[in-house]
């Protein structure tokens, strides 16, 4: 197994590198000299009020140092990943807020050995020259069902007691006070994580392996072991599974949760998780807890108590009440603290009713006869030719997209096919254009969907009222114009613009006297083939082949063969 790589100057700069530029980008946080410890830039402001101050090892951002501020945390003491800070660093940032005038410090620390002994001697020293310290440990860890000697592993939920504690703080609570409420807050939570992946510290190997279809329930943040690896579970299913074990009545650590309960739910990203996951896991949170009668009184979500990249989520439950919720909302100038609407959560929001048509739009009103008839028989050959095609459009797509232009098609076909069958089209030539135009907005998905529809509805524009030949060129013209207007792309960049751009040329016969459709379009459909071909020669100018060297591009452009093909099936289906 490999070293995983990792931005950084080196690893054994990478946490000093790491609070410096935190430091740097928050004119409200100084550097304590010669510590690996940040403090409030207004200390001052601390006078006669408690002190609060945190730490552990780093990995773990934006916990500690992101959570310094008003309202919030006085200090923080890192160590190196995954290791204790020091215990003269902690002892120097309890006399830096002592002599700044704090009315007593307490310290909040994760249950670990480490953190203990470290903090509890650096209070020790502390106390024997004269400072009011306290130190409360803190274990949210939901995991194990039989109590351990070491007690519960501290993870998440100390974010929730830094808010807490803070906001008393800020209000002129007493070192008394503060360690009353937070001890009984402490014992009103849980915590529980899951992940998909490990994590590595910097110039280490990951510290354990998930094979590609097994999960981790119960593990800690520094990649301890849980207590149960499984399949990858449903989104749905994997929250499940996560609350029905952090409220087992039947272990030793589990969170008594009942019916007409208030929580803070906490949706934490172990740090590798996408956002897109994130608020899956956390929508299904929601329901689930409001399928057990729980009210979400409020929900963080996002980035709080991290394990470098694991590819994980943790959730945490804090029982609250009226009072608690206050603390919680209480303003603070932290920076890794969210932006909270000061609301309960819900997934039952009343939707915003989606907008009526306008007037003046183009009605897309189905009609019968020869006309919706040769309508049908058109988008039929279309269809079934983009359906044949889907292969070939996606291997030359590979080249230089993501190999999905087949699909992108053939996902539009289908949803044309479905709307045939469920009624037929309009006939008359601006509402069929409108109407197809939004339905492959809606359908067909990615950029091609987005410039197909540019040039059908301006088209269909050009076509209001109107229905003779000449009205078709300049139908063409217009859509040809959007496209180039808000896609970027001219004549010659090899896209799907190449052949449409040329076709357009060659229906500017339509507006000569005497004009017949068919021969010109027969005429257009071959220059647009043409055209189509020859992009093989062309160098990229606009659309994800403009980021690929040329000599990668041997063969024409997926989406001008696709258009070319869509406009020879036209072609066939008005022939008969």
């Amino acid at each position: 197994m490999e070293v995983p790589k990792k931005l950084v100057n080196s690893v054994s700069g990478c946490v000093d590198d790491a609070l410096a530029g935190l430091v740097a980008c928050h004119p409200g946080l100084r550097l304590l000299q010669g510590h690996r410890v940040v403090l409030r830039a207004d200390l001052a402001a601390i006078r006669g009020r408690v002190a609060l101050i945190s730490g552990g090892g780093s990995g773990h951002e934006p916990a500690h140092a992101g959570y310094i501020g008003k309202g919030m945390l006085t200090g923080v003491v890192a160590g190196a990943v995954f290791t204790s800070p020091a215990v003269g660093s902690i002892l120097a940032a309890i006399r830096a807020v002592t002599q700044a005038g704090a009315a007593g410090t307490l310290l909040l620390v994760k249950n670990y050995t480490g953190d203990r002994l470290n903090f509890g001697l650096a209070l020790e020293r502390a106390r024997a020259g004269g400072a009011d310290v306290r130190m409360l440990v803190v274990g949210d860890d939901s995991a194990f069902a039989a109590p351990k000697k070491a007690g519960r592993r501290g993870l998440c939920g100390i974010v929730l007691l830094h808010k807490v504690a803070g906001a008393m703080a800020e209000a002129g609570a007493t070192l008394d006070e503060i360690v009353e409420k937070v001890s009984a807050v402490a014992k009103a939570m849980g915590t529980l994580g899951l992940s998909l992946s490990p994590c590595s510290v910097p110039g280490s190997k990951p510290t354990f392996h998930l094979a590609e279809d097994e999960m981790e329930l119960g593990l800690g943040i520094h990649g301890e072991a849980g207590v149960r690896r499984m399949k990858v579970l449903p989104a749905d299913e994997a929250v499940e599974t996560m609350l029905a074990h952090m409220t087992d009545p039947s272990s030793a650590s589990h969170l008594p949760l009942r019916p007409g309960a208030s929580v803070v739910l906490v949706v934490n990203n172990l740090g590798g998780l996408s956002c897109l996951e994130l608020n899956i896991m956390a929508g299904a949170a929601v329901r689930r807890l409001e399928s057990r009668g729980i009210r979400i009184a409020r929900a963080l979500v996002g980035s709080f108590m991290t394990a470098l990249e694991m590819a994980g989520v943790s959730l945490t439950l804090m029982l609250v009440d009226e009072e608690l919720v206050g603390l919680i909302d209480a303003p603070t100038t932290a920076v890794a603290w969210p932006n909270l609407a000061a609301a309960p959560v819900t997934s039952q929001r009343q939707e915003i009713p989606a907008p009526t048509e306008e007037q003046g739009t183009v009605q897309h009103e189905a009609s019968t006869g020869p006309g919706a008839a040769r309508v049908q028989r058109v988008l039929e050959r279309v269809c079934g030719t983009l359906l044949d095609m889907q292969d070939k459009l996606n291997e030359l797509d590979r080249a230089a997209g993501d190999g999905d232009c087949g699909h992108t098609h053939a996902r539009a076909a289908r949803a044309i096919q479905e709307w045939v069958h469920a009624g037929p089209p309009p006939a008359a030539p601006a509402p069929l254009l409108s109407a197809l135009a939004d339905l492959l907005l809606e359908k067909m998905g990615g950029s091609s969907g987005v410039l197909y529809g540019l040039f059908l509805t301006a088209a269909a524009r050009s076509l209001l009222n109107r229905d003779d030949l000449p009205a078709w060129a300049d139908a063409v013209d217009a859509g040809v114009e959007a496209m180039q207007q808000y896609g970027g792309a001219a004549p010659g960049d090899r896209t799907m613009l190449d052949p449409l751009w040329a076709v357009a040329q060659a229906l500017g016969a339509l507006r000569s006297p005497g004009a017949q459709l068919l021969p010109v379009l027969a005429a257009a459909v071959q220059s647009g083939e043409a055209a189509a071909e020859a992009t093989k020669e062309m160098e990229a100018g606009a659309g994800r082949a403009s980021y690929i060297g040329s000599a990668r591009l041997l063969q024409p452009d997926p989406g001008a063969v696709a258009v070319a093909a869509v406009l020879r099936a036209v072609l066939e289906g008005l022939q008969g």
